[in-house]
Protein backbone atom coordinates (compact mmCIF):
# COMPACT_ATOMS: atom_id res chain seq x y z
CA UNK A 1 0.00 0.00 0.00
CA UNK A 2 1.21 3.46 -0.95
CA UNK A 3 1.22 6.08 1.55
CA UNK A 4 -0.43 9.23 0.62
CA UNK A 5 0.90 12.04 -0.77
CA UNK A 6 2.69 14.57 1.53
CA UNK A 7 3.35 11.58 4.13
CA UNK A 8 7.21 11.94 5.18
CA UNK A 9 9.06 8.78 4.33
CA UNK A 10 10.30 6.68 7.22
CA UNK A 11 13.87 5.88 7.19
CA UNK A 12 14.77 2.05 5.65
CA UNK A 13 15.37 -0.22 8.88
CA UNK A 14 15.22 -4.10 9.32
CA UNK A 15 12.03 -5.47 10.82
CA UNK A 16 13.83 -6.42 13.65
CA UNK A 17 15.84 -3.49 14.41
CA UNK A 18 15.28 -1.46 17.76
CA UNK A 19 16.53 1.55 19.18
CA UNK A 20 18.88 1.55 22.28
CA UNK A 21 18.80 4.03 24.89
CA UNK A 22 22.17 5.43 26.00
CA UNK A 23 23.80 3.74 29.05
CA UNK A 24 23.07 5.31 32.51
CA UNK A 25 26.17 7.50 33.88
CA UNK A 26 26.62 5.01 36.93
CA UNK A 27 26.08 1.03 36.18
CA UNK A 28 26.36 -0.27 39.70
CA UNK A 29 28.63 -3.87 37.35
CA UNK A 30 30.95 -0.83 36.05
CA UNK A 31 34.44 -1.81 37.80
CA UNK A 32 35.35 1.89 35.85
CA UNK A 33 32.39 3.64 37.75
CA UNK A 34 33.43 2.11 41.09
CA UNK A 35 37.24 2.95 40.73
CA UNK A 36 35.72 6.68 39.88
CA UNK A 37 33.48 7.15 42.84
CA UNK A 38 36.35 5.52 45.11
CA UNK A 39 38.74 8.35 43.53
CA UNK A 40 36.45 11.17 44.03
CA UNK A 41 35.84 10.09 47.52
CA UNK A 42 39.71 9.69 48.54
CA UNK A 43 39.67 13.05 47.12
CA UNK A 44 37.17 14.49 49.09
CA UNK A 45 38.34 12.61 52.45
CA UNK A 46 41.68 14.29 51.90
CA UNK A 47 40.02 17.88 52.17
CA UNK A 48 38.09 16.89 54.84
CA UNK A 49 41.67 15.65 57.05
CA UNK A 50 44.11 18.25 55.77
CA UNK A 51 44.11 21.49 57.71
CA UNK A 52 43.93 23.69 55.11
CA UNK A 53 43.37 27.17 55.91
CA UNK A 54 42.00 28.31 53.00
CA UNK A 55 40.54 31.28 54.92
CA UNK A 56 44.16 32.48 56.26
CA UNK A 57 45.72 31.79 52.64
CA UNK A 58 43.38 34.24 50.74
CA UNK A 59 43.37 37.41 53.73
CA UNK A 60 44.51 40.66 52.80
CA UNK A 61 47.10 40.11 55.20
CA UNK A 62 48.95 37.40 53.69
CA UNK A 63 48.30 38.78 50.50
CA UNK A 64 50.17 41.95 50.84
CA UNK A 65 53.02 40.11 52.19
CA UNK A 66 53.56 37.65 49.62
CA UNK A 67 53.11 41.17 47.54
CA UNK A 68 56.10 42.46 49.11
CA UNK A 69 58.06 39.31 48.72
CA UNK A 70 57.53 39.33 44.80
CA UNK A 71 58.21 42.96 44.67
CA UNK A 72 61.62 42.53 46.36
CA UNK A 73 62.14 39.80 43.56
CA UNK A 74 62.27 42.22 41.02
CA UNK A 75 65.25 43.63 41.52
CA UNK A 76 67.54 41.71 40.61
CA UNK A 77 71.96 41.78 41.86
CA UNK A 78 73.73 42.72 38.73
CA UNK A 79 76.83 43.49 40.25
CA UNK A 80 79.66 42.31 37.92
CA UNK A 81 81.47 40.28 41.16
CA UNK A 82 78.25 38.75 41.85
CA UNK A 83 77.46 37.63 38.45
CA UNK A 84 80.63 35.92 37.76
CA UNK A 85 79.85 34.04 40.84
CA UNK A 86 76.40 32.78 39.14
CA UNK A 87 78.12 31.83 36.03
CA UNK A 88 80.80 29.69 37.69
CA UNK A 89 77.27 28.11 40.00
CA UNK A 90 75.55 27.61 36.42
CA UNK A 91 78.55 25.97 35.09
CA UNK A 92 78.87 23.94 37.68
CA UNK A 93 75.01 22.70 38.25
CA UNK A 94 75.01 22.59 34.07
CA UNK A 95 78.42 19.81 34.65
CA UNK A 96 76.91 18.44 37.40
CA UNK A 97 73.06 17.55 35.98
CA UNK A 98 75.38 16.47 32.61
CA UNK A 99 77.30 14.09 34.48
CA UNK A 100 74.88 12.86 36.56
CA UNK A 101 72.58 12.18 33.59
CA UNK A 102 75.79 10.35 32.19
CA UNK A 103 76.60 7.94 34.53
CA UNK A 104 72.61 7.31 35.13
CA UNK A 105 72.61 5.90 31.21
CA UNK A 106 75.58 3.73 31.87
CA UNK A 107 74.28 2.30 34.95
CA UNK A 108 70.77 2.22 33.69
CA UNK A 109 71.73 0.00 30.71
CA UNK A 110 73.56 -2.22 32.68
CA UNK A 111 70.73 -2.61 34.98
CA UNK A 112 68.22 -3.21 31.91
CA UNK A 113 69.51 -5.98 30.10
CA UNK A 114 69.25 -8.16 33.33
CA UNK A 115 65.84 -6.90 34.81
CA UNK A 116 64.38 -7.17 31.03
CA UNK A 117 62.75 -10.47 29.70
CA UNK A 118 64.06 -10.22 26.24
CA UNK A 119 62.03 -13.18 24.63
CA UNK A 120 59.12 -15.43 25.36
CA UNK A 121 61.53 -17.67 25.74
CA UNK A 122 64.66 -16.16 27.83
CA UNK A 123 64.41 -17.32 31.45
CA UNK A 124 65.53 -14.06 32.96
CA UNK A 125 66.72 -15.48 36.16
CA UNK A 126 68.18 -12.12 37.50
CA UNK A 127 65.13 -9.90 36.39
CA UNK A 128 63.62 -9.96 39.90
CA UNK A 129 66.64 -9.36 41.82
CA UNK A 130 67.49 -6.44 38.59
CA UNK A 131 64.11 -4.59 38.98
CA UNK A 132 64.56 -4.54 42.85
CA UNK A 133 67.63 -2.73 43.11
CA UNK A 134 66.59 -0.21 40.33
CA UNK A 135 62.94 0.33 42.76
CA UNK A 136 65.67 0.86 45.95
CA UNK A 137 67.60 3.61 43.53
CA UNK A 138 64.93 5.27 42.47
CA UNK A 139 62.85 5.13 45.58
CA UNK A 140 65.64 7.16 47.57
CA UNK A 141 65.28 10.96 46.56
CA UNK A 142 68.51 12.66 45.76
CA UNK A 143 68.51 14.77 49.07
CA UNK A 144 68.81 11.37 51.43
CA UNK A 145 71.43 10.11 48.38
CA UNK A 146 72.88 13.26 48.52
CA UNK A 147 73.25 13.60 52.13
CA UNK A 148 74.60 10.03 53.00
CA UNK A 149 77.39 10.61 50.27
CA UNK A 150 78.31 14.05 51.85
CA UNK A 151 79.76 11.53 55.07
CA UNK A 152 81.79 9.80 52.39
CA UNK A 153 83.01 12.62 49.65
CA UNK A 154 82.58 16.01 51.67
CA UNK A 155 80.98 19.23 50.54
CA UNK A 156 80.81 20.03 46.60
CA UNK A 157 79.59 18.72 43.39
CA UNK A 158 81.46 15.63 43.72
CA UNK A 159 78.74 14.06 45.99
CA UNK A 160 75.62 15.84 44.21
CA UNK A 161 76.90 13.93 40.96
CA UNK A 162 76.97 10.86 42.27
CA UNK A 163 73.38 11.85 44.00
CA UNK A 164 72.10 12.16 40.77
CA UNK A 165 73.59 9.18 38.87
CA UNK A 166 72.06 6.89 42.05
CA UNK A 167 68.65 8.02 42.09
CA UNK A 168 68.42 8.38 37.88
CA UNK A 169 70.11 5.45 37.14
CA UNK A 170 66.99 3.71 38.96
CA UNK A 171 64.59 5.76 37.06
CA UNK A 172 66.16 5.11 34.09
CA UNK A 173 66.83 0.94 34.34
CA UNK A 174 63.06 1.11 34.64
CA UNK A 175 62.42 2.74 31.67
CA UNK A 176 65.03 1.37 29.60
CA UNK A 177 64.05 -2.45 30.57
CA UNK A 178 60.16 -1.78 29.53
CA UNK A 179 61.75 -0.53 26.03
CA UNK A 180 63.75 -3.29 26.09
CA UNK A 181 60.86 -5.57 26.51
CA UNK A 182 58.35 -3.96 24.24
CA UNK A 183 60.92 -3.79 21.42
CA UNK A 184 59.48 -5.91 18.35
CA UNK A 185 60.72 -9.38 18.53
CA UNK A 186 60.66 -9.91 14.59
CA UNK A 187 64.59 -8.99 13.88
CA UNK A 188 66.06 -10.86 16.98
CA UNK A 189 64.10 -13.96 16.21
CA UNK A 190 65.53 -13.39 12.56
CA UNK A 191 69.39 -13.24 14.28
CA UNK A 192 68.69 -15.78 17.25
CA UNK A 193 67.08 -18.13 14.29
CA UNK A 194 70.60 -17.97 12.69
CA UNK A 195 72.32 -19.06 15.99
CA UNK A 196 73.39 -15.48 16.56
CA UNK A 197 74.37 -14.67 20.29
CA UNK A 198 72.23 -13.27 22.81
CA UNK A 199 74.89 -9.68 23.08
CA UNK A 200 74.96 -9.65 19.07
CA UNK A 201 71.15 -9.79 18.86
CA UNK A 202 71.01 -7.15 21.18
CA UNK A 203 73.64 -4.90 19.19
CA UNK A 204 72.33 -5.26 16.14
CA UNK A 205 68.69 -5.57 16.50
CA UNK A 206 67.45 -4.65 19.60
CA UNK A 207 69.20 -1.76 20.26
CA UNK A 208 68.40 0.09 16.88
CA UNK A 209 65.01 -0.54 17.49
CA UNK A 210 64.92 1.37 21.62
CA UNK A 211 67.60 3.42 20.64
CA UNK A 212 65.31 6.83 19.94
CA UNK A 213 63.30 6.30 22.77
CA UNK A 214 66.44 5.88 25.05
CA UNK A 215 67.85 9.11 24.09
CA UNK A 216 64.83 10.46 24.73
CA UNK A 217 64.25 9.67 28.08
CA UNK A 218 67.47 10.46 28.92
CA UNK A 219 67.20 13.82 27.86
CA UNK A 220 64.06 13.70 29.45
CA UNK A 221 66.08 12.67 32.95
CA UNK A 222 68.37 15.99 31.81
CA UNK A 223 65.83 18.53 32.35
CA UNK A 224 65.01 17.33 35.58
CA UNK A 225 68.06 17.03 36.73
CA UNK A 226 68.65 20.39 36.24
CA UNK A 227 66.31 21.43 38.88
CA UNK A 228 67.28 18.38 41.27
CA UNK A 229 71.14 19.59 40.94
CA UNK A 230 69.81 23.26 42.38
CA UNK A 231 67.29 21.60 44.82
CA UNK A 232 70.70 19.28 45.86
CA UNK A 233 72.69 22.67 47.00
CA UNK A 234 70.75 22.99 49.68
CA UNK A 235 72.73 20.34 51.41
CA UNK A 236 76.30 22.03 50.58
CA UNK A 237 76.15 20.23 47.17
CA UNK A 238 77.38 22.61 45.17
CA UNK A 239 75.97 24.91 42.54
CA UNK A 240 73.09 27.04 42.06
CA UNK A 241 71.44 25.60 44.91
CA UNK A 242 73.85 26.12 47.36
CA UNK A 243 73.83 29.86 46.58
CA UNK A 244 70.12 29.88 46.08
CA UNK A 245 69.60 28.34 50.08
CA UNK A 246 72.45 30.70 51.28
CA UNK A 247 70.98 33.83 49.78
CA UNK A 248 67.10 32.72 50.77
CA UNK A 249 68.27 32.02 54.69
CA UNK A 250 70.11 35.48 54.72
CA UNK A 251 66.51 36.92 53.00
CA UNK A 252 68.84 38.73 50.67
CA UNK A 253 66.32 38.60 47.88
CA UNK A 254 67.98 40.78 45.49
CA UNK A 255 70.80 38.09 44.91
CA UNK A 256 68.04 35.34 45.35
CA UNK A 257 66.15 36.93 42.42
CA UNK A 258 69.52 36.50 40.48
CA UNK A 259 70.26 32.72 41.35
CA UNK A 260 66.28 32.46 40.43
CA UNK A 261 66.86 34.01 36.88
CA UNK A 262 70.27 31.78 36.12
CA UNK A 263 68.20 28.54 37.10
CA UNK A 264 65.57 29.67 34.63
CA UNK A 265 67.48 30.49 32.31
CA UNK A 266 69.89 26.90 32.45
CA UNK A 267 66.18 24.69 32.34
CA UNK A 268 65.29 27.04 28.98
CA UNK A 269 68.63 25.77 27.90
CA UNK A 270 68.29 22.27 28.25
CA UNK A 271 64.83 22.33 26.83
CA UNK A 272 65.88 24.39 23.80
CA UNK A 273 68.46 21.59 23.40
CA UNK A 274 66.86 18.42 24.20
CA UNK A 275 64.28 19.79 21.81
CA UNK A 276 66.89 20.06 19.08
CA UNK A 277 67.97 16.86 19.87
CA UNK A 278 64.72 14.81 19.30
CA UNK A 279 63.96 16.60 16.42
CA UNK A 280 67.80 15.41 14.53
CA UNK A 281 66.48 12.15 15.69
CA UNK A 282 63.13 12.16 14.21
CA UNK A 283 64.07 13.22 10.79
Amino acid sequence: MAPEPGTPMAPPQAANETYKLPPRLFNARCKACWLLLGVVALVVASFATLNLQWAQFASMDAIARMGRFLAELLHPQTGTVFLGKVLMATLETLAMSALGTLLAVVLGLVLALPASKAHAQDPARGRASARLLLNALRSTPELVWAALLLIAAGLGPFAGTLALGLHTSGVLGRLFAEAIENAPPGPGFALRARGVGEARVFLYATLPLVLPQLLSYSLYRWENNIRAAAVLGVVGAGGLGQMLAFHMGLFQMAETSTVLLAMLFLVALVDALSYAVRNALSR
